[in-house]
């Protein structure tokens, strides 16, 4: 970080950067610092290469107020695993207050620091004050879940100097850390720690649905060891009332325990404490399922788990196909087909795992035409699709294993014009149907049991605006909306709960929140993972692109899908060796293979979809 200033007075470098790969160690963040007198634009730190450890530096001696308060926002961004230098700029007792760990403030850019008005009662030469302020990006918590943030930070910390040694400290400053954008890139990773979902199990197989729980962890601070106890202490609040962890109550790590990593077997050994030590075997296999799919997430080479007592005897121990027989993950479950409507509209399929350009029909109805097509949606299963008119008024329900009858509408719209009537349907792993009524008369987002009865009306209380668009995660417990109020489309994730009430079963989306911060525009959405989208749209004043983001929203590492122009529609995958799919306005249905560019598939064909 630098500061901008008034006169050219040098500071003090606080910090080293150490490359692990040639061991040369380089000082960093030499920017001009005054020792009086307004502070501005504390710049972050450029990002760094992956094998860039950054060490803080302790406070030097003599070093002024303004120094004291520089060093100390450097070493917040450090590798230090206990930002024990950090401290070392805090007095005695502030020190043993602070608590870093209770909440990252993100800022666009570096924080600004500036002198402030002393508080009442310490105005002297050995006590000043200054306000630390910026443009807030985001906030990550206790629990370590990320939350998009806007407005302005500020906020105060104070210094005195000791009376015997003449050395200015910190003496009251705000709990948790503050560094700008690239810092918090370079110091923190996105990754999934997973638990199953509540009252949702997987289609015929009744396995549990693994559901993922986004967290951000310090990516040089012991990662595996930081992750394993994120998800040993329990599932964030946003999603917890959603789904369960099989590690009982109070389970930890064996005390003592760091440093977690697999051995040269790609084994990752997990010791516990006494609470896991009474459970039975299934208990004990859902749990290693568990820990093998987040660590898995952070580290791919890991192979397998095993857990381990409090007295280091063996528990049990879980390879990746044991864990794909124990639950359901949605990214591991490749789809045998692409589909799409043709230029009859009748819904065509193609295997997913060629590179040819010829379709055929889908068996049953909507293979042969017998109403033409809008939009469609297939089963997780690949037996069944819902398919929406061409008007957007019914909703229909056909087999893809057998020819038959089309049978009755599940559900009309009485909506005046196209636009105002029903969605693309959408399928979670349960085998429920969901589909949206945009009539601006009777607005509602309905979900369909096993795809057949009676529509169930589901409450959003939160809702604030008209549904455009449905997407539901393939766990049942999670739903993207494309939402438009006002002539702006934003994109909000809710959370799915079901309850009984008289043997009547009530469904709501609660606590909505936004997943594309500063979008005004989003054309056409899917899930393409376990916790990430990809969105077709376009920021205030900017042109429409791709990309991908996370449902907590922040954006993923790694880089966007190639630029694509008029993009109606998009389908993806959870499992990312699928290609991306999309409906373009030029080029019609289009596939983008990993690392490659769009590819022309058919010209005359649209609204493509993966199973979901």
């Amino acid at each position: 970080m630098g500061a901008d200033r008034e006169g050219s007075a040098r500071r003090r470098p606080v910090r080293a950067v150490a490359y692990a790969a040639c061991g040369a160690v380089l000082l960093a963040g030499c920017a001009s610092m005054p020792d009086s007198g307004d502070l501005q634009d504390v710049e972050s730190t450029p990002r760094q290469d992956t094998q860039v450890r950054v060490f803080a530096m302790p406070p030097q001696q003599d070093a002024s107020s303004t120094e004291i308060v520089q060093g100390f926002l450097e070493a917040l961004t450090s590798d230090d695993p206990h930002y024990d230098t950090a401290r070392k700029y805090l007095t005695t007792a502030a020190a043993k207050t602070w608590r870093p760990e209770l909440q990252a403030t993100v800022l666009a850019n570096g924080p600004s620091i500036q002198t402030a008005a002393r508080p009442a009662g310490r105005e002297d030469a050995d006590s000043i004050a200054y306000a630390i302020q910026g443009s807030q990006v985001a906030t990550v918590d206790a629990q370590q879940a990320y939350t998009p943030a806007d407005g302005s930070y500020r906020k105060t910390v104070h210094l005195t100097k000791d009376a015997k040694s003449g050395q200015w400290r910190i003496d009251s400053l705000p709990q948790g850390v503050v560094m700008g954008q690239s810092d918090f890139q370079r110091n923190y990773t996105s990754v999934d720690k997973y638990y199953f979902a509540s009252d949702t199990s997987a289609g015929e197989t009744g396995q549990p649905v693994a559901v993922a729980d986004p967290v951000f962890v310090r990516s040089r601070v012991d990662p595996t060891t930081q992750l394993v106890r994120s998800l040993l202490n329990g599932p964030t609040s946003w999603l917890g009332p959603v789904v369960r962890s099989s590690f009982p109550t109070g389970t930890a790590l064996k005390k003592g325990v760091s440093g977690l990593t697999p051995d040269d077997q790609n084994r990752l050994t997990v010791p516990l404490n006494v609470k896991a030590s009474r459970i039975g075997s299934a208990k004990c296999t859902e749990m290693a399922a568990q820990l093998l799919f987040t660590v898995r997430n952070l580290t791919p080479t890991v192979g397998s788990v095993a857990l381990q007592s409090v007295n280091g005897g063996p528990m049990c121990d879980v390879n990746e196909e044991d864990a794909e027989g124990i639950a359901w993950r949605p990214s591991t479950k490749r789809p045998d087909y692409l589909y799409f409507l043709d230029s009859k509209h009748r819904l065509v399929r193609m295997a997913t795992g060629g590179t040819g350009t010829s379709a055929v029909e889908v068996p049953g109805p909507f293979g042969a035409g017998t109403k033409p097509l809008r939009s469609v949606a297939v089963a997780r299963d690949e037996r069944t699709a819902a398919g929406v008119t061409s008007d957007d008024k019914a909703l229909y329900v056909s087999s893809l294993t057998s020819d038959g009858s089309l049978g009755n509408a599940l559900l009309t719209s009485n909506g005046a014009t196209e636009d105002d009537r029903l969605t693309a349907p959408s399928w979670d792993a349960r085998g429920d149907l969901w589909v949206a009524d945009r009539n601006p008369d009777k607005p509602q987002l309905y979900m369909l049991a096993q795809g057949v009865g009676q529509p169930l009306a589901v409450q959003i209380p939160e809702l604030d605006g008209r549904i455009e668009d449905v997407r539901v995660a393939a766990d049942g417990v999670r739903i993207a909306l494309v939402v438009e109020k006002n002539g702006e489309q934003s994109l909000l994730v809710g959370r799915i709960e079901r309850t009984k009430s008289d043997d009547k079963q009530e469904v709501s989306v609660l606590e909505l929140r936004s997943a594309t911060p500063g979008s005004e525009e989003v054309t056409a959405m899917s899930w393409a993972g376990d916790s990430r989208l990809v969105v077709v749209g376009r920021e205030q004043g900017g042109v429409q692109q791709t990309r991908y983001v996370q449902i907590d929203g922040s954006t993923p590492d790694g880089p966007a899908p190639a630029a694509l122009t008029g993009v109606r529609a998009i389908a993806a995958s959870e499992d990312d060796r699928v290609p991306l799919v999309a409906d373009s306005q030029d080029d019609g249905i289009v596939r983008l293979p990993s690392g490659d560019q769009w590819q022309k598939v058919v010209k005359d064909g649209s609204a493509p979809v993966y199973p979901g």
